[in-house]
């Protein structure tokens, strides 16, 4: 009998191990349908999810408290199944060189409680080869089993988009890959249990892992471009917006945005790439540039703020500012790899410590992070210029008067919009310095 029938027969279940914003909700989805085993090393994380509390926000509280999800941070409950997904994240360090210490550390622990028969698929974002070359031998020296023999591995890539109420789990085609047919047809089968969508068979583990890369490179390079022309388009006194409204009328044109690129996919996995292919003696040509590019692009936000302080004759050293958001990306209580933390950094090179608000971070996280205190926006006054960061929905609902509060009277009010969500002509015509990328 095959894992697939046993699992949904309740004679096996389905370890997922890694409960982030990748792998909860694929737990909560499985636990409609199998039983299913939810593993993270982080007690404290458990114990808010057997409370019914999703620090994610992906799920939400009622979700996680109507799933059947055993929650657990005993690792030997991963012997109770035979089918284990591991989601953990894939980092980069200082130098940015992959870290791939999280799905190391779990290869050991899936290892140590591999059982005979199972079926293991990784779906943290790697390069190419990582699978099958760093995680199979862990697995093997841990369990002293045999991969093709004893157990089978398998690749089905994240394509979770934290903060995205549209396109979830289920209803995005999952790509999946298996070491031969049969664990492709048992991974397949198992995943269609909650893919709505459907899934893509990719020809082998290599091509689902390279698949998944170069999603995010692909938009890191189309996001850098528009960076890349904000730049040049501010010193032509031109507004990118309005360039891009008009060129957006093209059927072909693609519609990107200028913006801050961080979290853990778009400006984390080109590097993954990169250094496969430095390991293999080719040097990435616009792969790197367009890093360089958006790693940059906060510290850009802070000079153009720096400069617009001067055109409005406020001392730079110890002038008040405002940042409104500091997630990575909107609607999402994730601080991690956020790049606003760059313009905070790059204020303060300016002698600038700027007071930040953002009423959907995950505050003990920046503090833990980065040392970040949040303010409520209620208590934001007296400021010289203010930096709308992220596009929460909770931001955009602000007016020019709710705006106007935020400053100091009788004094040229500078406006950084970093989004581009506010209408430049209103600003302007309110005598507001206003500037957006």
């Amino acid at each position: 009998m095959s894992i697939y029938n046993d699992l949904i027969s309740k004679n096996t279940k389905l370890a997922l191990v890694g409960l982030g914003y990748v792998g909860m909700p694929i737990a909560v989805a499985f636990s409609e349908k199998v039983q299913t085993i939810g593993f993270d090393i982080n007690k404290e994380k458990i114990e808010k999810y057997k409370a019914g509390k999703d620090p994610t926000n992906e799920v939400g509280d009622e979700g996680i408290k109507k799933s059947s999800v055993d929650f657990s941070s005993d690792e030997t409950r991963i012997r109770e199944a035979a089918f284990i997904i591991v989601a953990v994240p894939t980092p980069v360090k200082p130098d940015h060189t992959p870290d791939l210490s999280p799905v190391e550390g779990a290869s050991h622990i899936v290892g140590r409680n591999l059982q005979k028969g199972s079926i293991v698929v990784y779906e943290s974002t790697v390069y190419p080869g990582v699978t099958e070359d760093i995680c199979v031998p862990i697995l093997e020296k841990e369990s002293g089993l045999k991969c093709g023999t004893d157990f089978k591995i398998g690749y089905s890539p994240e394509r979770i988009n934290p903060g995205d109420k549209v396109h979830r789990l289920e209803t995005i085609t999952k790509i999946v890959s298996g070491m031969d047919e049969e664990s492709l047809e048992e991974i397949a089968a198992t995943y269609s249990l909650v893919v709505k969508a459907g899934v893509y068979r990719a020809e082998s583990i290599k091509v689902a892992e390279a698949a998944k890369v170069i999603e995010n490179s692909q938009r890191d390079i189309n996001i850098a471009f528009m960076n890349e022309l904000s730049m040049i388009f501010n010193r032509m006194g031109i507004d990118t917006q309005s360039v891009l409204k008009a060129a957006g009328t093209k059927w072909n044109f693609l519609n990107f945005r200028p913006g801050l690129v961080g979290g853990h996919c778009i400006g984390i996995d080109p590097y993954y790439l990169t250094y496969k292919a430095e390991e293999l003696g080719y040097h990435s040509q616009i792969i790197l540039s367009g890093r360089r590019i958006n790693d940059d692009m906060g510290k850009y936000v802070a000079e153009s703020l720096v400069k617009n302080l001067i055109k409005a004759d406020i001392p730079v050293r110890g002038a008040h500012v405002a940042i409104l958001g500091f997630t990575f990306k909107e609607n999402c209580p994730d601080t991690r790899n956020t790049k606003v933390i760059d313009i905070v950094r790059e204020l303060r090179e300016y002698g600038i410590e700027p007071v930040i608000t953002d009423p959907e971070a995950d505050s003990a996280e920046a503090k833990a992070l980065y040392g970040i205190d949040f303010i409520d926006i209620r208590d934001i006054k007296n400021m010289d210029a203010v930096i709308l960061a992220v596009g929460h929905d909770s931001f955009k609902n602000l007016k020019e008067n709710d705006f106007s509060k935020l400053y100091r009277e009788n004094r040229v009010r500078v406006l950084s919009d970093v989004k581009g969500l506010l209408d430049r002509k209103e600003y302007e015509e309110k005598g507001y310095i206003y500037w957006r990328l």
